[in-house]
């Protein structure tokens, strides 16, 4: 139990390597082992039973828990700065999880208009089914979204920065709305990382990332993880992780630990090399409309500092092409080195249009209203070495 206690103490960076529980090898071994099992042998009878009826601690079934993903949700926990959290087989899954384990029939949800595709499918077409309402709306204003509120108002989910223009939300300013309402706020943190955000401090119940990117980092793993306190996460692993099955396996749980030891590390160089990127691009005939937090004309840019809202401007940027679509496609099919693939926070950099990919299950109107044009590109810089990533782009661009 050292880790747990110390973790307390301990720098992000540091959590990252060392945070939550050990898991004591009986050989020493450096790595925690992998414990690469889908059950748990019993001493005997009883205490299987026991375990079943939480009577007893104990591993009964790796759906249910695993000694190498519990040691992952207790890192990321620590890393957010939240009691517990729940690991899961996919980003999506993570907020499927967090968001139906509080709602039923009849409730109402209020999401922010600028959130990822998928995220928007959910909320739109499945929640319809379930008989949720949702509402759309732009959480800039606290107006706004006060007059969103119904009795029927359980949830509010958000992403800041958003994807994939970047749009900027205050956190302790919808924290405070959420709390006046009793109302749940749920946060997707994937563009920052607990090391640039951590929403929890801002009034967040749950925190949710798709570990699928900067978490693991090496684009070879397909995870989600959300944390909160430990009666909601409970409450998430006992309904809908549980009884749906959207559970993170031991191998993909073991890969994002050796990836998050050197998130820090990683974090720098991808937030050095996007503000490079985005000073260049700022500065492109090409780009007729730029999107990164990290310049000074970018709405929001004031939440950012050592002891604001974000810690850096991250490393996404998104850019809107002067001429529309068709410049925003020989742009991409003129890129070289840099990968056109619909993810982030890999170490290759990587290109994608939101419009046709990432945010094609959004209506045109709500396209609009998310601001997602045509010629809107989006861009996940990676860890090369700045000046090759640069090359690539003024030759695609020229």
């Amino acid at each position: 139990m050292r880790s747990k206690e110390l973790s307390r103490q301990w720098r992000p960076e540091t959590i990252t390597i060392h945070g939550g529980d050990e898991i004591n090898d009986p050989q020493g071994a450096l790595v925690a082992p992998m414990y690469q099992t889908s059950t748990f042998v019993f001493p005997d009878a009883e205490a299987g039973g026991a375990r079943f009826a939480g009577d007893a601690e104990g591993y009964i079934y790796s759906r249910l828990g695993n000694p190498t993903t519990r040691q992952l949700e207790q890192r990321v926990a620590a890393l957010e700065g939240m009691e517990d959290a729940a690991a899961s087989a996919t980003g999506m899954g993570a907020v499927a999880a967090a968001t139906l384990a509080f709602l039923k029939a009849g409730d109402h949800v209020i999401a922010s208009d600028a959130i990822y595709g998928c995220s928007y499918a959910l909320f739109s077409h499945l929640f319809e089914r379930f008989g949720i309402q949702v509402s759309f709306v732009d959480m800039r204003d606290p107006a706004t979204l006060g007059a969103a509120i119904t009795p029927q108002t359980k949830l509010v989910f958000l992403e800041t920065p958003a994807n994939p223009h970047l749009r900027i939300l205050d956190l302790s300013m919808i924290g405070k709305v959420c709390r006046t309402h009793q109302l749940k706020m749920v946060v997707d943190n994937t563009f920052m990382t607990p090391l640039l955000q951590r929403p929890g401090e801002f009034g967040a119940d749950l925190v949710i990332h798709s570990a699928t990117k900067y978490l693991n980092g090496h684009g070879d793993v397909v995870a989600g993880i959300v944390t909160g306190s430990a009666e909601d996460i409970h409450t998430i692993k006992m309904t809908t992780l549980k009884d749906m099955g959207a559970t993170m396996s031991p191998h993909d749980a073991w890969l994002i630990l050796r990836g998050l030891k050197t998130l820090g590390i990683r974090m720098e160089r991808h937030c050095a090399n996007a503000l490079k990127v985005a000073e260049f691009l700022n500065s492109e005939p090409a780009v007729e409309k730029l999107y990164f937090p990290g310049l000074e004309h970018h709405p929001g840019h004031e939440l950012i500092g050592s002891e604001k809202q974000m810690k850096s401007a991250g490393a996404i940027i998104a850019f809107d092409m002067a001429d529309g679509y068709q410049a925003a496609v020989r742009f991409l099919n003129r890129l070289k080195m840099i990968r056109l693939a619909v993810s982030l926070g890999d170490a290759e950099t990587l290109i994608q249009h939101p419009a046709s990919m990432t945010h094609s299950p959004l209506t045109p109107e709500a396209l609009l209203k998310a601001g997602i044009g045509d010629g809107l590109v989006r861009i996940s810089v990676g860890l090369e070495h700045v000046d090759d990533i640069l090359d690539d782009l003024r030759q695609a661009l020229a």
